[in-house]
């Protein structure tokens, strides 16, 4: 055995309360070199006079990657106080004592130190991490404003474009997309299932994207005004949908009155210390093109990448923290916005999103805080900054597979395991998942043109714990290179739709909330990865019910394993009968539910018996006591 890939840490995604009555305990160790894992917990007052390290309790592997195996329970302690550590049992027959202060012989010697035990000293339910259950039911749809519809042409501004009138949008068009046009076309996404709205920035900005903000506290002119967002916000909730905003507190514009000042008083502005500068004059760049800002290089104050027109904030300055704080409360109170998408978050110190998370959740407690972060976030996600972050790492993964056919469904598999046990449970819960975005190529482009690709991974992504998120336009066919490209005018010509990815997308959603409860909160057991023919089957299982999925992206056509007798197809695609057996063809897939009556008579007698230990235990204590 392996010891040396043994791992696990307390008060982490390793050791944390999932709900009240629910500890999970993780412990990772090398790929196929354990046996067995168990558990040796219990009240660490009463190690000696109970001697509860007698007795474990094991633990389920629920995870595989190339590298590790993942081992979890989910125990429960009755005095919220536990102490514990874990028997390995490896495939070679050695069997050790993995605890806080190492790795030891499995003996009486070493279980009865008490100091040896990883610890929680109390159970306290208020440091749990808490997300809002909305958030793991929604089906959102990103809208980049200047580009959805045009309902309101008197605010269109001077060289206003006509309605995709360029096959291919450049940095500075602007085509009238406003919220007069998101108003009228709330009942098209509410027949399309969307209950869940994210908006690029609204607020008043110089370029089409609106992330150089200009004023926190204005909607765009481009786009209407606060009386026109209330309504939007109002009518969005009458149909059940919730609305996201976009947060640049990273950076702001150069046209603000913040960095205006700066410009015009230099080192006597007030405002110096709201920004990383390094010297004076600053530099101007107000007079270079939108293209020579993308890229301007290094300037002399911290930007944003290297896009002078974005200068960062000093977010340690208290003045820019109640200037902001006071910004993020503003929406919510005055507009009732469901969540706050928080852009480049992974730029801007940890002290200030922790101030943001207490005073805006403090004003809504459901609250759902969305952190742009494209790599591994453990850090953001305690419970006391987001609730989630842009699950782009989970992106790259199924991206990899399905389109880059750079991973083999063994790798894919490990790839997704690896990133779901960063996290707790109940974060991977709620975490937003996605195939494209307005930074990115659109899915049918990563997908080159072929739908039926796209099909797959759709269904592929609403498969996984996490709430998934439809870019606009995807459910027309609208396609899209890098951005700007990925920014295209949305298709309402009918004529132009893609009717048939119009009635997938409503199917797709309409089978995610049905079986919504065990796509979030069900386990995940891979059972059919098969390499040699691109082959993955796997099952979501939530208490007795079970939904079996089977993908093929394999060029020859493959069999579906045997399945349980009173399986129902409830999803496919390229999926059909041979001589009484199912295949899939090259992108399809297929849906099975299944309500498994033996788990449920299992489970009813596991209960018993617990029960029936329960009674001889309170049995032997009143004997002893007599």
């Amino acid at each position: 055995m392996d010891t040396a890939a043994i791992y696990h840490r307390s008060e982490s995604e390793y050791a944390y309360l999932y709900e009240r009555g629910h500890y999970h305990i993780r412990i990772r160790t090398k790929a196929k070199d354990v046996d067995s894992v168990e558990l040796i917990s219990g009240d660490p007052y009463a190690l000696d006079e109970q001697k509860w390290y007698k007795q474990g309790k094991e633990m389920k592997k629920v995870a595989t990657t190339t590298m590790h195996d993942y081992w979890m329970i989910d125990t429960h302690e009755p005095t919220k106080r536990m102490a514990y550590g874990f028997r390995v049992i490896g495939k070679d027959g050695i069997e050790i004592f993995y605890s806080d202060q190492g790795v030891y012989p499995f003996e009486e010697v070493f279980l009865e130190q008490m100091n040896f035990y990883f610890r929680v000293p109390y159970i306290h339910e208020i440091d749990a991490f808490r997300a809002p259950k909305w958030a793991s039911e929604t089906i959102w749809y990103q809208i980049f404003p200047d580009r959805f519809r045009n309902g309101d042409k008197s605010n269109d501004r001077k060289g206003t474009l006509p309605w995709a009138s360029k096959e291919h949008p450049s940095r500075d068009d602007f085509y009238g997309g406003d919220l007069q046009g998101v108003l009228d076309g709330l009942d098209y996404l509410e027949d399309l299932g969307i209950n869940g709205i994210y908006f690029t920035p609204i607020f008043k900005a110089h370029s089409n994207h609106k992330y150089d903000t200009i004023d926190y506290k204005e909607i765009d002119p481009d786009f209407g005004d606060k009386a026109l967002f209330k309504k939007v916000v109002d009518e969005a909730h009458k149909r059940g949908m919730k609305i996201m905003i976009d947060a640049v507190f990273n950076h702001v514009g150069i046209q603000s009155s913040q960095w205006q000042d700066v410009l015009e008083n230099q080192e006597n502005s007030k405002y110096k210390d709201w920004f990383y500068i390094h010297s004076f004059p600053v530099q101007d760049v107000s007079g270079m093109s939108t293209e020579e800002l993308e890229n301007v290089g290094r300037v002399n104050y911290d930007t944003f990448a290297f896009t002078g027109h974005m200068p960062k904030l000093n977010t340690a300055n208290p003045e820019v923290q109640e200037y902001l704080l006071d910004i993020a409360t503003y929406w919510i109170e005055e507009f009732d916005i469901d969540a706050w998408r928080l852009d480049v978050a992974n730029e801007v110190d940890h002290f200030f999103w922790k101030r943001f998370f207490k005073e805006t959740t403090a004003i809504k407690e459901d609250l759902y805080i969305l952190g742009e972060i494209w790599h591994s976030s453990q850090n953001w996600l305690n419970g006391d900054e987001f609730h989630a972050v842009m699950n782009y790492a989970f992106t790259d993964n199924i991206e990899n597979y399905f389109f880059k056919k750079i991973l083999s469904p063994t790798r894919l598999v490990s790839s997704l395991n690896s990133q779901l046990m960063l996290y707790r449970k109940q974060t991977s819960e709620v975490m937003f998942n996605l195939l494209d975005s307005h930074d990115t190529p659109r899915v049918l482009t990563k997908a080159y043109g072929d739908k039926s690709l796209v099909k797959a991974a759709m269904t592929f992504l609403y498969s996984q714990p996490g709430a998934p998120c439809m870019y606009y336009g995807t459910e027309v066919g609208l396609d899209g290179g890098p951005d700007p490209d990925c920014r295209k005018c949305m298709i309402w010509d009918e004529n132009k739709q893609d009717h048939d990815m119009l009635h997938f997308s409503k199917e797709l959603i309409r089978f995610r909330k049905k079986y919504q409860a065990i796509l979030s909160y069900g386990e995940t057991e891979w059972h059919d990865v098969r390499d040699d023919e691109q082959f993955i089957g796997f099952k979501r299982k939530l208490g007795n019910q079970e939904l079996y999925f089977f993908f093929n992206q394999d060029e020859e056509a493959a069999f579906l394993p045997l399945l349980p007798n009173d399986a129902q197809k409830v999803f496919g695609f390229r999926d059909d009968t041979y001589e009484q057996d199912e295949v899939l063809d090259q992108n399809g897939f297929s849906v099975y539910y299944y309500v498994d009556k033996e788990e449920e008579k299992k489970k009813r007698l596991m209960e018993k018996q617990k029960r029936a230990k329960k009674r001889k235990v309170l049995l032997a204590a009143i004997k002893n006591d007599q």
